[in-house]
C-alpha cells in the first residue's frame, strides 16, 4: 500500500521534533528549492538568497516545537519570508526582485502573457517585457511586493499568505489589490510590449 505523502511528511516532522537530524535533512531536501526561490525573489541576489535560506532552515529546526500541525509548507514559508523581511529592515533598503521567468498571467486576472518565443523578435520582446515587469515590481514597497510574490508567483492561498506575512486575510487582499493595480499602471509605460488585452482602453486608438 502506497504511503500517503502527507502522512510521511508528518512522520518526518515528528521524528525531527524528537531530535532526528536525518529526518529534518529529508524535509530540507524537499523544500530547499522552494525556500531558495522565495528568498531569491525577495532579495534578488544569489548569495543573499542562499544565506537567507540557510538561516531560515536553522530557525525552522530550532522552532520545530512551535509547529502545531497544518500546512508545513506554509509554516516554513512564513519563516523564510520573515527571515528575508528582517534582513531588509536591518539594511533599511528596498531590494531588487528578479523575476526573469515570471509568467505574466500571475500578475492579475485575464489571459496569460505569451510564453512561446519561436522567433528572435519575440524572444527580444519577451525579455524586455520581463524586465519591465521586474522593474514595476521592484517599485512596490516591501509589504506589497512580498504579498504579490507569495500570492501571484508562489501560488499560496490568501490564508497561507496571511500566515506567512503575519497579517490578516483582509490585509492580504487589500495589499494584493493595490500591488496589482500599481504594477498594471506601471506597465502602461511599456505599451508597445504589452498584449492588447493588457493595454488601457485609452490606448485602444493607438496602433
Amino acid at each position: 500500500m502506497a504511503v500517503n505523502p502527507h502522512d510521511d511528511e508528518q512522520r518526518l516532522i515528528r521524528e525531527a521534533q524528537r531530535g532526528s537530524l536525518a529526518a529534518f535533512n529529508t524535509l530540507v531536501l524537499r523544500y530547499q528549492d522552494r525556500a531558495y526561490t522565495i528568498a531569491y525573489r525577495i532579495m534578488s541576489n544569489e548569495a543573499d538568497a542562499a544565506d537567507m535560506t540557510q538561516d531560515a532552515f536553522i530557525t525552522a529546526y530550532r522552532r520545530l516545537d512551535t509547529y502545531r500541525g497544518g500546512s508545513f509548507r506554509a509554516w516554513l514559508v512564513r519563516i523564510v519570508t520573515n527571515t528575508c523581511y528582517d534582513e531588509l529592515r536591518r539594511r533599511k533598503r528596498r531590494p531588487a526582485t528578479s523575476l526573469e521567468d515570471m509568467p505574466g498571467a500571475e500578475l492579475d486576472d485575464g489571459p496569460p502573457l505569451p510564453d512561446n518565443t519561436p522567433t528572435p523578435e519575440q524572444i527580444t520582446q519577451q525579455g524586455e517585457l520581463n524586465r519591465a515587469i521586474q522593474n514595476c515590481i521592484e517599485a512596490l514597497g516591501d509589504a506589497q511586493r512580498i504579498i504579490l510574490i507569495l500570492s501571484d508567483i508562489e501560488g499560496l492561498s490568501y490564508q497561507e499568505v496571511a500566515a506567512a506575512a503575519g497579517v490578516k486575510v483582509g490585509t492580504v487582499k487589500s495589499r494584493l489589490s493595490r500591488a496589482r493595480v500599481s504594477v498594471r499602471d506601471c506597465l502602461q509605460a511599456f505599451q508597445e510590449l504589452l498584449p492588447e488585452t493588457y493595454r488601457l482602453n485609452t490606448t485602444d486608438t493607438l496602433d
